[in-house]
């Protein structure tokens, strides 16, 4: 299925979250912003994607995510994860461990679907692979984020929090 400026995602009533773009969580936490980029690079954008549909499991998808102008996207083609995204929109992103450095870095929130036109040709103009109008674009947008640290031997992990709409991490 070909994406068309149209389409837009499901109409059906969501529970009012507070939710923030990359550039929006930047702001308001830059060291942990910063950290759960570096998270997202170190494996070239590869991350574990988290999708859920009603009351079905939650489904798992290895994805590329890219930050490009301020904002946290995904490209996908029609698939499982992309109906999920549509119709219900809740994801959690978890970068890949190395076991090296086993800090590890996850966000959750909705995905909103980028139409067809100049915001998704910017996106997909510097992306890791060449993207055609067969992949549809979504901009993840956070609700919250977590970032574990500890050294190769250390357990538990120290965690950090952020919530949209908080002023600094916790």
């Amino acid at each position: 299925m070909r994406q068309t400026p149209a389409m837009t995602t499901s109409d059906a009533p969501v529970r009012s979250v507070r939710l923030a773009s990359w550039a929006d969580f930047a702001a308001a936490a830059p060291e942990f912003a910063a950290a759960g980029a570096a998270h997202l690079d170190r494996a070239a954008g590869a991350a574990l994607l988290a999708t859920v549909r009603g009351d079905a499991p939650p489904r798992i998808h290895p994805v590329t995510v890219g930050i490009v102008a301020g904002g946290l996207y995904v490209f996908l083609l029609d698939s499982a994860k992309r109906v999920d995204l549509i119709r219900d929109g809740r994801f959690a992103l978890h970068a890949p461990q190395d076991q090296a450095a086993p800090d590890e870095f996850s966000v959750r929130g909705r995905a909103a679907l980028v139409a067809a036109g100049d915001d998704r040709d910017r996106v997909a103009s510097g992306w890791f692979f060449g993207v055609d109008d067969t992949y549809w674009l979504f901009e993840l947008r956070i609700q919250s984020a977590i970032r574990g640290e500890r050294a190769a031997n250390e357990w538990p992990p120290r965690y950090t929090r952020w919530s949209a709409g908080t002023a600094t991490a916790r």
